[in-house]
C-alpha cells in the first residue's frame, strides 16, 4: 500500500479508536496531521490566553522542516500503537 493511502486509513482510524487519547497524544496527530497536509506552520501565533490554539501552534511549530512524508509515517505509527 502506498504512503498516502495508509495516512487515509489512518486518518480514518484514528476517528474510531476504542478510547480517547491524552491530551498530548492528540496534540502529536494534530501537528502531525498539519504538517503532513499543509507543511510548516505560516500562521501567526494565537492570543496568549487562547491556551488550546496556544498549544496546537506550538506542537506545530516544533515539526517546522519535517517532510511531508516523514510526518505520515510518524502519524501512521502514532495511530498504530492506539489501537
Amino acid at each position: 500500500m502506498e504512503l498516502k493511502e495508509q495516512f487515509d486509513k489512518a486518518v480514518a482510524d484514528s476517528k474510531q479508536l476504542p478510547s480517547r487519547p491524552d491530551n498530548d497524544t492528540l496534540l502529536r496527530i494534530y501537528s502531525l496531521y498539519k504538517q503532513a497536509t499543509e507543511g510548516d506552520i505560516n500562521a501567526e501565533p494565537p492570543g496568549m490566553f487562547d491556551f488550546v490554539a496556544k498549544a496546537k501552534y506550538d506542537a506545530w511549530t516544533k515539526l517546522k522542516g519535517v517532510s511531508a512524508d516523514d510526518a505520515m509515517g510518524q502519524y501512521i505509527e502514532v495511530v498504530e500503537g492506539l489501537k
